[in-house]
């Protein structure tokens, strides 16, 4: 049990961490220090302090891309070829399924997919297997099927602007207003928006080059 708890303690203190200060900002001996554990104790578990990065981020993509599976399956059981709206609701829905307004867990999951999409270091990038691959082709396929008009090149964009647009928003969800400035709108007003915005990105003419 004591095992267990240590692992889960260094975890949720990396989370943290990497989300407030990034990769290279975060030092194995803060970790440890926050999870009141021995320096040794990253190594014991994860190794280095790399793969503690890519469990850290498993962790909190895992239910996601979990929602985007079962989200495609269910459409492609009915057509080969569903419309955009209903691709970017099953892609881009777990996202704000999974960083509700009002909870802490969410907006540790928003600022941690914040830091994967903009942290310089290759750490934060590099941990994906082949679940996260599987998940992303498998809907770069069903896009590309009904956008047939984008090179890749243009459609992976789109597709990480889907990542960035939530994340951002559902971080500033989670973040005291400035002054002056009214509050950002949370649950299904601000989902449905989302989801709006992103269909109208997606369906967009190619852009001439």
């Amino acid at each position: 049990m004591a095992t267990t708890d240590t692992r889960t303690q260094i975890l949720d203190a990396a989370e943290h961490l990497f989300a407030e200060h990034g990769y290279r900002g975060t030092s194995v001996r803060a970790i440890t220090q926050r999870a009141g554990a021995n320096l040794a104790a990253v190594g014991y578990h994860f190794g280095s302090k790399s793969e503690l990065m890519a469990a850290v981020a498993r962790r909190v993509v895992e239910p996601i891309t979990a929602a985007q599976c079962a989200g495609l399956d269910k459409l492609l059981a009915r057509t080969p070829d569903p419309p955009v709206s209903e691709l970017v609701e099953a892609f881009a829905g777990p996202l704000f399924d999974e960083m509700p307004a009002g909870d802490e867990g969410g907006a540790r999951t928003s600022r941690l997919i914040v830091t994967i999409l903009s942290d310089p270091a290759e750490e934060a990038r590099s941990w994906t297997g082949p679940a996260e691959d599987s998940v992303r082709d498998r809907y770069f396929a069903a896009f590309a099927r009904v956008l047939p008009g984008l090179s890749p090149e243009e459609l992976w964009f789109r597709m990480r602007g889907i990542f960035a647009v939530t994340a951002v928003d559902r971080l500033q969800v989670h973040q005291q207003p400035s002054p002056g400035c009214e509050s950002p709108v949370a649950g299904d007003a601000a989902r449905q928006w989302a989801l709006t915005f992103l269909t109208a990105a997606m369906s967009a003419p190619p852009n001439e080059t």
